[in-house]
């Protein structure tokens, strides 16, 4: 009985460390940029390189924000953290067609998986990533989610963040990336290892130039404008 009681206050000291050690790391990344995530961590062990330039959002150009939301989550200013349409629609696509995998996650919770936790589909990792998801849409802002999944975002063998692309493809700052250079980038982020931007693979040529017609739709969004700025 002792040692279960022994055993049993020793889990709970360790849950409640783990709990407040979380919550503060969260609440330090608000302002602190994240000094490396598992995804990174793995990249270099597998011998790709871990490349990475953190810049803050004033320094990304509007393009590089718009192709993000245009291509990964169009209603970001608008949710919670969770498109529960775009969820439910993705679970009923992989009921259909078992073999394929498609995706409804926002920017924010790519974000949550990409800082906090490791990249696979079981149900452990996706509740927490609900969890984390949860806390940055309250605790960071939807200025601070985009900035951070700007920095931290694969965009290639090795790469990460949107300086880091733009420094290795184009040779510029992100600050200067061009609407066609944003658009490939953000093409790529659905698979950056498989899908290259240089050299330009046919799905992303492709893709970028959907991305590049959703970018001047949403141009003049008022909502989009007040995260991203105006051009």
């Amino acid at each position: 009985m002792r040692l279960f009681k022994s055993i049993w206050r020793f889990f709970k000291r360790t849950f409640i460390v783990l709990f407040i050690g979380q919550l503060i790391y969260i609440v330090v990344l608000k302002w602190v940029n994240p000094p490396v995530t598992i995804t990174q961590l793995i990249s270099f062990i597998e011998g790709h390189g871990m490349s990475s330039t953190n810049v803050s959002l004033a320094r990304m150009s509007f393009n590089a924000k718009l192709a993000v939301i245009a291509s990964e989550d169009q209603l970001f200013p608008d949710h919670n953290g969770f498109d529960w349409k775009g969820i439910a629609k993705a679970m009923e696509y992989n009921q259909k067609k078992p073999g394929r995998v498609r995706g409804g996650s926002t920017i924010s919770q790519q974000t949550a998986k990409n800082v906090f936790l490791w990249q696979d589909r079981s149900w452990l990792r996706k509740g927490l990533e609900t969890y984390f998801t949860f806390m940055i849409e309250k605790i960071w802002g939807k200025k601070r989610i985009l900035e951070v999944y700007l920095n931290v975002a694969e965009t290639g063998k090795g790469i990460f963040g949107i300086e880091q692309a733009a420094q290795t493809y184009f040779g510029k700052p992100a600050q200067n990336l061009s609407q066609n250079e944003a658009a490939a980038i953000a093409a790529a982020l659905p698979n950056p290892k498989k899908y290259t931007v240089k050299p330009m693979s046919s799905y992303v040529s492709a893709r970028s130039k959907k991305i590049m017609q959703q970018m001047n739709f949403l141009r003049p969004d008022r909502d989009i404008q007040a995260i991203i700025g105006n051009q």
